[in-house]
């Protein structure tokens, strides 16, 4: 079962666990935090596959056991994402699908000892880390309305493990980013405003760092973790080789052979300044290894927002 089938990452990873031989279950409900088309398409690269069933259930209400008794791994990367829209009126929203879903899911799989529940943090629970590359015992300081979520996310499914043996797997995954990347990510905006020849505005000075992660790597974390025996039960992934954001706009600027008209702007509520992932966990008990550097991945990016314009998609 893959919860968020028909997002950004979700919907990479259900075709992966199709392209391996495994029936998947997939799980949307279509949030309007982007365009519904931009799923459907997402999805439709799921629902040529024979052995896929996909479910237009909302998390947040009703039973879900019925659901969940016919998975051996349930995979849940739905959720409300964002840190600059996560302030004001939208919270309430964040809480509905960052909590409350998640609680009904959990409430769902605690009679199913044997079900391994992988689950997607983010490494924004971390806000501005004292320590580089930051390890999963760091105290956990979010910046955001969004990290806060994911946080407390993270301790409910903990609550769920030890007091009802659900056997949960939590990733914090760090700065995501690919085909089919959210439109309202850094890297999505670049893109498209470089193939198109239009501004680029960047929040802060274009100097602050992240551990960009390709979603390929992502995805194999994700599925390592579903059946791998784990002695800890949250990991960081990261891609292992932080940049800066104007590095990665170099790259774009070559991609798109033309120089970017780029202009520098105050830092947004509830960013941080760097991330760096020690993924030491990950590496030793899910065997975790990034093979796709910023530059080849930027690449596999850009082609695709090139396509997606090209066919009206974005």
């Amino acid at each position: 079962m893959v919860t968020g089938c028909a997002g950004f990452v979700g919907s990479h990873l259900a075709e992966a666990l199709l392209k391996e031989g495994q029936t998947v279950v997939g799980v949307d409900v279509f949030n309007d935090n982007y365009s519904r088309g931009l799923k459907i398409s997402n999805l439709r690269h799921l629902t040529e596959w024979d052995s896929f069933e996909f479910l237009p259930i909302d998390l947040a209400q009703g039973d879900l056991a019925g659901v969940v008794a016919e998975s051996d791994v349930v995979y849940h990367l739905a959720g409300e994402p964002g840190v600059r829209s996560s302030w004001g009126d939208r919270y309430e929203t964040y809480l509905r699908n960052n909590l409350r879903a998640t609680q009904q899911l959990l409430e769902s799989i605690k009679s199913m000892p044997d079900v391994r529940f992988v689950y997607a943090s983010s490494s924004s629970v971390y806000g501005d880390s004292e320590t580089m590359p930051t390890s999963e015992s760091e105290t956990l300081r979010p910046l955001s309305p969004y990290g806060q979520t994911k946080a407390a996310m993270e301790l409910l499914c903990d609550l769920y493990r030890k007091s009802h043996g659900v056997d949960a797997v939590g990733l914090r995954y760090f700065t995501v980013y690919g085909p089919r990347q959210r439109p309202d990510m850094a890297f999505h905006r670049f893109c498209r405003a470089a193939i198109n020849g239009e501004p680029i505005a960047v929040f802060g000075d274009g100097l602050q760092t992240r551990d960009f992660t390709f979603v390929s790597d992502v995805v194999a974390a994700t599925r390592a973790a579903g059946h791998m025996p784990v002695v800890d039960h949250l990991f960081n992934i990261g891609g292992g080789s932080p940049a800066s954001v104007r590095e990665a706009l170099s790259i774009i600027e070559a991609l798109a052979d033309k120089p970017l008209d780029v202009t520098y702007g105050e830092v947004e509520r509830g960013d941080v300044r760097d991330t760096a992932a020690n993924t030491t966990l990950a590496r030793t008990q899910l065997a975790f290894d990034p093979r796709i550097g910023l530059e080849d991945g930027l690449t596999a990016e850009f082609a695709w927002v090139r396509e997606a314009i090209a066919s009206n998609l974005i």
